[in-house]
């Protein structure tokens, strides 16, 4: 009782309508400038959130901090 074993050259007879639409799964060039963009928006909305973090802090030990 033989097996069938697997191989990649019997792969190729059904793989062969996977090579034409493989070009649609590439990723496309992106701008240089979106990457400079996307920089710029980062370090702006973590200063943005850092401000909200310490007053959101500065609240809690203001209004429901120790009481002396």
């Amino acid at each position: 009782m033989g097996r069938k074993r697997w191989s990649f050259k019997n792969l190729g007879k059904y793989s062969w309508p996977w090579r034409f639409s493989s070009s649609a799964f590439r990723w496309r060039r992106l701008n240089f400038h979106l990457f400079i963009l996307d920089d710029v928006l980062f370090k702006i909305i973590s200063v943005f959130e850092a401000i909200i973090l310490v007053s959101t802090l500065c609240f809690f030990y203001l209004c429901c901090g120790c009481h002396f």
